[in-house]
């Protein structure tokens, strides 16, 4: 059979391979692998970012390669919920009929006409290239119209097209406006009071870039030793925090590479500073830290205690987080233990301690700036799972004080129902209990309410949004 004649190639552009941007090339691997594996960016960027130095080499991947991103995973991440009002506007089809990966590349692409200040016919052509890579020709076009419909205004402009007016609907705005799920939105306006502008300024907060905070453990360094340091300043309220501005390297100092600092943000410090300086009635020997995965207030509290001859039981559900709180602890000067256990079904007697701490799990609203992809992976319904291992947790904490010790209740999430409700029904079962003003015990911190509670906040405090509720045992 004879060969057909080949046709000829229609008159027009040659065809161009497209071009590999290794930059956004990881970002978009990183979207993907939060997207489909449920990853957090802070564990899945590092070693994306070693993969891409040790394939193009230090000259074709540097710094600010690195930092660039950086910002485009975490900037699109926080920016998400925005962008997904201003992308529906854009296309004629219902979002969730949009291809993830092809939403992901979208997504990246708004975020650097919108978010940056990268020049917009950069910004389109880049996602274009980076579309052609990873989704094909044929989806590159469509990721070329609908940026180009994006790229005629800027973010001011499409917030007046596609959030509600505050006026017609207050936290649908919000929502909008500061990419928050309207839930949360509701939650932290809850938990914060007042009126528009304090929840304003805190929505903001969760969409800026956090400080790295170090902190000095005592009896292994000093903050001073790392003020030595390149890019850092003496931390707000902790006496042993330090703050690495923007650029500052944690693995870079040799403090932290030798476990005797750690990164830690302010408010985890304050937490454990305050169980460790409430006043108690009899002898301080027995501390416990009923949840003391990944390790950072354990190794905190384990040097406040040996600095004070006392003993640290550091008991952690998990084996592997255990393992992490082993790490975190190696090297302490003082007396400690680590357990793997279950702080809900206690491996050691009731009355054994003279301080006790339950930083419970719960649902990290008050670490959105960290984390921002779980303002979109949390429900409203996460809260009732939560809620029995929250009172059990501090039920059992009660139960392994001494009459005339302390426990201290923190959490990372200001939602009320995992705050104020769970010690309210605690104390309920518990009558010979006694809240304590944990105010004092924050010397120097400002805006800390009322009382007897302390809630910290991003843009009051700089800090995460922890919780903390002080305890004593009175019979």
């Amino acid at each position: 059979m004879s060969e057909q004649p080949r046709r000829p190639r229609k008159p027009g552009k040659p065809y161009r391979r497209p071009q590999k941007d290794p930059v956004r090339i990881l970002a978009f691997e990183a979207l993907r692998a939060v997207d489909e594996r449920d990853a957090y960016a802070n564990l899945v960027l590092p070693p994306l970012l070693r993969k891409a130095r040790e394939k193009e080499g230090p000259e074709k991947f540097d710094a600010r390669d690195a930092a660039l991103a950086t910002e485009l995973v975490y900037g699109t991440l926080r920016r998400q919920g925005t962008y997904d009002a201003i992308i529906a506007d854009c296309v004629d089809r219902p979002l969730r009929e949009v291809d993830p990966p092809v939403l992901d590349v979208l997504s990246l692409g708004v975020h650097q006409l919108l978010g940056t200040r990268i020049p917009s016919h950069a910004a389109v052509s880049a996602s274009v290239e980076l579309a052609r890579v990873v989704l094909g020709d044929g989806r590159a076009k469509f990721v070329n119209a609908v940026l180009r419909k994006v790229a005629r205004d800027d973010l001011d402009g499409w917030l007046e097209r596609v959030a509600p007016s505050y006026d017609e609907d207050p936290e649908d705005h919000l929502a909008v406006v500061h990419s928050h799920p309207r839930w949360v939105v509701s939650a932290l306006w809850d938990a914060l009071g007042g009126g528009r502008t304090g929840i304003e300024e805190l929505l903001a907060a969760d969409n800026e870039r956090p400080e790295v905070t170090l902190v000095a453990r005592p009896g292994r360094a000093t903050p001073d030793e790392l003020l030595g340091e390149e890019a850092a300043v003496p931390g707000r309220w902790s006496p042993y925090a330090v703050r690495l501005s923007e650029g500052g390297e944690p693995g870079a100092v040799e403090a932290v590479r030798e476990g005797r600092a750690g990164v830690q943000d302010e408010g985890s410090q304050l937490v454990a500073l305050a169980l460790a300086n409430a006043p108690l009635d009899g002898p301080d020997r027995r501390w416990l830290d009923g949840c003391a995965g990944p390790g950072g207030k354990a190794a905190l509290l384990g040097a406040l205690a040996a600095e004070r001859g006392a003993f640290l039981l550091a008991s952690e559900k998990q084996p592997h987080r255990a393992g992490l709180v082993a790490r975190a602890l190696d090297g302490n000067p003082g007396r400690y233990q680590v357990i793997a256990a279950d702080g809900t079904r206690p491996a050691w007697r009731p009355e054994s301690f003279d301080r006790v701490l339950v930083d419970v799990p719960c649902t990290g609203l008050g670490a959105l700036r960290r984390r921002p992809e779980a303002r979109w992976r949390r429900r409203p319904e996460d809260l009732d799972g939560f809620a029995p291992l929250q009172r059990g947790l501090l039920r059992s904490a009660l139960e392994a004080v001494r009459v005339g010790g302390v426990v201290a209740y923190a959490t990372c999430s200001p939602h009320l129902a995992e705050t104020r409700a769970v010690v309210a029904d605690v104390l309920k079962q518990h009558p010979g209990t006694e809240l304590l003003d944990a105010r004092p015990l924050l010397p120097g911190v400002p805006d800390l309410g009322e009382g007897p509670d302390v809630q910290l906040w991003p843009h009051l405090h700089g800090t995460d949004a922890m919780y903390l509720a002080l305890v004593r045992r009175t019979s």
